[in-house]
């Protein structure tokens, strides 16, 4: 359940910048998030305690709609293989936050996570062919810090929920977050080609519902640290998918 979402994520590259309108990563987070997000929510019907309210819409702030929008511009700016690999750092930034935020221990994963970094950051093209686009950077760097303290709050709050219903409030949560600002910064939204149909709703289903659903569900068993080592994936997926293309 853990290694299955992050290949799958590693398509979001390709998907965005071959199937979707250019330049709308605000759009592109919205609906990826909130349509799923709401018929997650109308199925399930779990109306969360209302002590659970804050801490939902913390994570959610944290693991979708700080996470999704800047991911979105380092798609748009930056080959897939190099945003995939900043972004899967959240590891060793899971390390460092549990070590200064919560006293964490350093784990015996930590030279895993650099070796497995080191590693995949090893099948990149060569240096001089990457395209460093420093926006692009610094919202994977965003997206990345922003995965890995939601993460750590995930573990750390631990909310009672079932996995749909925990699942679909964030994705809602997360998408209305972003609503405003999209309507504000990005319309009026271009005309959509088949396409750019067809790009959306593979995010929105294969992309988002079915990966969300298995990773907040292998994250109530595993440590933080270790199921983000399996975020190594996506680049070597992001990777792949751009080298067949």
């Amino acid at each position: 359940m853990a290694a299955l979402p992050p290949a799958i994520w590693g398509s979001t590259y390709l998907v965005t910048s071959e199937f979707l309108p250019a330049d709308k990563p605000l759009t592109a987070a919205v609906l990826r998030t909130l349509p799923v997000g709401l018929l997650l929510v109308l199925f399930n019907r779990h109306w969360p305690r209302p002590e659970q309210w804050l801490k939902l819409l913390v994570l959610s702030l944290l693991c979708m709609s700080l996470l999704h929008w800047p991911l979105f511009v380092s798609a748009y700016r930056l080959p897939g293989g190099l945003a995939a690999l900043l972004i899967c750092a959240q590891p060793l930034i899971v390390l460092v936050l549990g070590i200064c935020c919560f006293s964490n221990e350093p784990v015996g994963v930590l030279l895993a996570s650099l070796i497995g970094f080191a590693g995949v950051a090893l099948v990149l093209v060569p240096p001089s062919r990457l395209a460093w686009d420093t926006l692009g950077i610094l919202a994977a760097v965003l997206a990345a810090c922003s995965m890995a303290l939601g993460t750590l709050l995930l573990r750390r709050w631990r909310l009672d929920m079932p996995v749909l219903a925990f699942t679909g409030w964030q994705l809602l949560l997360g998408g209305l977050l972003l609503l405003p600002f999209m309507l504000w910064f990005e319309l009026p939204l271009p005309t959509l080609q088949a396409k750019h149909g067809g790009g959306y709703l593979y995010l929105a289903v294969l992309g988002t519902l079915i990966p969300y659903l298995l990773w907040f569900r292998a994250m109530r068993s595993l440590e933080p640290v270790l199921i983000s080592l399996f975020l190594l994936l996506s680049p070597l997926s992001a990777l792949t998918l751009g080298y067949v293309s």
